[in-house]
């Protein structure tokens, strides 16, 4: 079979991923109304193309936070990706130094940050945190990440609890008895597991934007927090000092009706009035896709399920498929957008369908 887009790639992730694993990918909260309309969203934008801009020579770089990445496509924090390749994360590192890109690594990863660090050395990465209740596990896990030369610290804010995936209660999901998260190994000792691999109300509830403060004190790391989706919220980041906002709402999997991100892009960038960087996550599956989120000001979007889907088909090599894909599709929608290069891109660039 040609893997010719990245449904492809999500329709082989489908028939051949035992069907718990490909449940647990594919989950939305709820109704899945927000997962649904991530995708959506992106269909009632229309562009307005230029002609004759002298599009011969394309240049698709750009920076995050003073790193220079090929192309504006990185690697969102997805958990558990040996459910999907045996060298799970490790193959996921290796992908995005390959097409020289940034890989967000998760707190719920199957393989520990060492060896994500190991599997590819020099590799741009930015490490995601989950508070648990147990604070001393999360300031070791930010002080052992910082060490190991990961370049950012990524909170995700939108997790108090964790949203209710029907199918998840429904197939009785737990990880593999020979899965462990990693990262995570011996810091609850002698408590029951949940469905996750963590104790039950492990993560903790109580955090403000007063932890902001805390992070910084641990870390002289830039802090980016993931999950912010109104524009109070965006001020807020900004007043306590982050340096990037990623517009998310967890793929659909937490509050179901929130909005869909590239919906939510608008008033966040508006907000921010480029104070701080803002990237996006959520429905990208075209490298058209990736034109819209950047015309409406995102600097960069971050891929999940799809980059599960290419390591379900062939590992490192799968990933970087996907990846070339969305490159080369941002590429082309470019080109025929009349934007040589990404500076090139801006507002004018779409309108939002009246239909």
């Amino acid at each position: 079979m040609a893997m010719v887009c990245l449904l492809d790639f999500e329709a082989y992730a489908e028939k051949y991923l035992p069907k718990i694993a490909w449940d647990f990918f594919a989950a939305g909260a709820d109704e899945c109304s927000t997962r649904d309309e991530n995708i959506l969203a992106y269909k009632r934008i229309r562009f307005r193309p230029r002609m004759l801009r002298d599009v011969s020579m394309l240049d698709t770089r750009t920076k995050i936070l003073g790193t220079e990445i090929s192309f504006p496509v990185g690697i969102a924090p997805t958990g558990f990706h040996q459910l999907a390749w045996p060298d799970g994360e490790k193959s996921t590192a290796r992908a995005a130094k390959a097409m020289g890109t940034c890989y967000i690594a998760s707190t719920y990863s199957t393989c520990s940050l060492e060896e994500i660090a190991a599997a590819a050395p020099g590799g741009f990465r930015w490490f995601q945190l989950y508070i648990h209740r147990n604070r001393a596990v999360s300031r070791q896990l930010v002080q052992q990440a910082e060490a190991l030369g990961f370049q950012g610290l990524v909170l995700t804010a939108d997790l108090p609890y964790t949203g209710k995936r029907r199918n998840d209660v429904r197939n009785g999901f737990r990880l593999p008895p020979h899965m462990k998260l990693k990262n995570l190994e011996g810091a609850f000792e002698g408590d029951d597991r949940s469905e996750y691999g963590l104790p039950p109300n492990s993560l903790d509830p109580s955090v403000t934007w007063d932890d902001i403060y805390w992070l910084r004190s641990l870390t002289h790391l830039p802090i980016v927090i993931k999950g912010i989706l109104t524009k109070e919220d965006a001020e807020l980041a900004v007043r306590h000092g982050v340096q990037g906002i990623i517009v998310s709402n967890h793929g659909g999997r937490q509050l179901d009706g929130a909005p869909a991100t590239i919906d939510a892009l608008v008033e966040v960038v508006e907000a921010v009035r480029d104070r701080v960087e803002v990237y996006l996550d959520g429905g990208i599956r075209k490298g058209s896709d990736v034109l819209k989120a950047l015309a409406l000001g995102a600097k960069c979007v971050f891929i999940g399920r799809p980059a599960l889907w290419g390591l379900a088909y062939k590992g490192e090599e799968g990933l970087q498929d996907v990846l070339r894909i969305l490159r080369d599709e941002f590429r082309l929608s470019m080109a025929l957008a009349g934007c040589a290069s990404i500076s090139e891109i801006g507002q004018d660039l779409v309108q939002f369908s009246k239909l």
